[in-house]
Formats: structure tokens, sequence, C-alpha cells
């Protein structure tokens, strides 16, 4: 195992002081500066100096950076100019798929949980949802400090390499979600803002506004297939059944993972095929990282060395 010195060497420190001005720069120019990135900076910059420990632990959260960064960039080219939006095909296909028979016709399950729901449900949905990102970074983050670094390492990289799968599907297939269907019809807004859908309830019930606030930031509406919302668990639950976890843990994380599926729709921000593909785009980065690049030797190598360096 390598021992991390007090100090960086200086190649350590000229690579994140360089990181950290082109991602600033980069964000300013072109996005806008927010307060939360001169924090980030700050508090990645403060960590990283202080001392080996926080200094492995800042290397360690590199994935989880990047995939923020990653969807904070997707501002500087949205997948509307890159691809034509999918309005009514998505919708017409859930429609003949999973179409419910009503006294109005037949209804997406969308359309059907517009109508038909409870305070229960969305009390429920809404702490399905609120889970979606918090409970896998800090499962990812229980499994940093409880010494399972080689197991940390796979699920922030497949979390990560999901996502950018995801974000690459977004600009291949820009596809409007069930709620702009409801609101504004089948023709294509650009500039639309996003919108709270049926978690607006949840927001009603507890007089939080947090999904208010969460989808006002909205990086793009036109982002609906696949669903990483209902990605995101099942990447986490996956790695509970290869770390040392308690059985306990295992099952809340599959209850999430279901809820956060079920919440997809009745909130009306996802179509079911939204979720499946979601669900897909997750088993692929899984497969693809342990079963296509963990055979690569250079690849390997790497992997060993960043366990070792965080360990």
């Amino acid at each position: 195992m390598n021992k991390i010195v007090k100090l960086p060497s200086l190649r350590e420190s000229i690579a994140m002081v360089v990181c950290l001005a082109v991602w600033l720069v980069v964000t300013g120019l072109c996005i806008g500066m927010r307060p939360e990135h001169g924090l980030l900076a700050f508090l990645i910059a403060g960590l990283f100096f202080f001392n080996g420990a926080t200094r492995s632990f800042v290397v360690a959260l590199i994935p989880f950076a990047l995939f923020g960064i990653s969807y904070d960039w997707m501002n500087l080219l949205p997948n509307y100019e890159v691809n034509p939006i999918d309005v009514k095909d998505l919708y017409d296909a859930e429609k003949a798929m999973f179409g419910i028979a009503t006294s109005q016709g037949v209804l997406t399950p969308n359309e059907f949980f517009a109508i038909h729901n409870c305070k229960l449900m969305d009390f429920f949905a809404g702490v399905f949802y609120l889970c979606w990102v918090p409970v896998p970074i800090a499962f990812g983050i229980g499994l940093y400090f409880a010494k399972q670094r080689r197991i940390y390492l796979h699920f922030a990289i497949v979390f990560l390499l999901v996502n950018l799968i995801g974000f690459a599907c977004y600009y291949i297939h820009p596809a409007a979600p069930p709620w702009y269907v409801m609101k504004y019809g089948f023709e294509p807004i650009l500039g639309t803002p996003g919108d709270v859908a049926g978690l607006g309830r949840f927001d009603e019930m507890t007089g939080w506004a947090v999904f208010d606030g969460l989808y006002s930031r909205n990086a793009n509406v036109f982002a609906a297939i696949p669903s990483l919302h209902s990605a995101y668990m099942v990447i986490a639950f996956y790695y509970s059944l290869k770390a040392r976890c308690p059985w306990w843990l295992r099952v809340v994380f599959a209850i999430i993972m279901i809820g956060i599926w079920f919440t997809a729709v009745y909130s009306c921000h996802h179509y079911i095929i939204d979720a499946i593909l979601g669900t897909l785009c997750a088993i692929v980065g899984i497969v693809l990282f342990e079963a296509v690049f963990m055979r690569i030797s250079s690849w390997k190598n790497f992997m060993g060395k960043y366990t070792a360096y965080i360990s």
C-alpha cells in the first residue's frame, strides 16, 4: 500500500491548480459563475492541500466531481441544437405499449396518475425521489470510510460512466417528459423551464418547496430518455451485493430502487419506457466496466494504482 505524504508533490499540486482553473474559467465564461462554484473550488483546494487523508478523499471523489461538472456543462450546448426533439412519437409509443383503458379513453400511465393520486402516495413519491442522488453518493462515501476502497472506486466510476452514457443519449435522442405534453402539447418550445410536475404535491404538503428549487435549475428539460433517476439505485443495489453490507441495507436499497421507478412515472417526470431504458443504461454501464474495461490490462493497472493511492 502506498503511503500518502502530508504535502502533495509539485506535479500533483500543479495538476490540481490547473484542473480547478480550467473548470472555473470555462464555467465562468460559458455558463456563468454561481456562488457554489467558488465555494466548491475553495473546499476542494483546502482539502487537497490540508493533509494526506483529506487529499486521498478529494482524489477519491473525482468521479463524482466529473459527474457534476458534466451535468453543469450540458448548458454549453442544449441537446435540441444537436438533434430534433421527440415529443409525440414517444408519447404514442407509451400509450401503445402501456396505455390504460378508462372511461375517458386510453390514457398513458402518467395521465392516469395525474387524475388518480392520493396524499399518501404523494408523500412517499417525494421521499423516494429525494433519495435518487443522496443515497447512492452516501453509499459510496460509506464504502470509502468503511475501507472498502476497491469496491468504492468501481461503484464511483460506474456511476460516472452510466451518467456519461445517459448524457450522450440525451444528445442522440432529445425527448420531452410526460409533464411537458400535459402542459404544452406536442409542439417543441425551446427554452422551456423545468417543472416540478406531480412532485409539486409533495412541496405543497410539506411546505418545503424542495423540488421547486431543484427543477428550477434543470440543465435540460428535453432529457427524458433514459431516466437516470431510474438508473442510480440500480448501481447502488448491485454494488451493495458486491460489498460487505448488512442484509437490511440491501433490502432498503431494493425498496428505494422500486420506489423511484414508480415515482418517475407517478410524478409525470418519465414514461415507463424512460424508466426501462434508464435501468438498461445502468446494466450496460456495469457490464461494460466489469466485463470489458476490467479485462484490459492497462485499465486494470490504472485501477490498481488509483485504489492504492486512495487507500
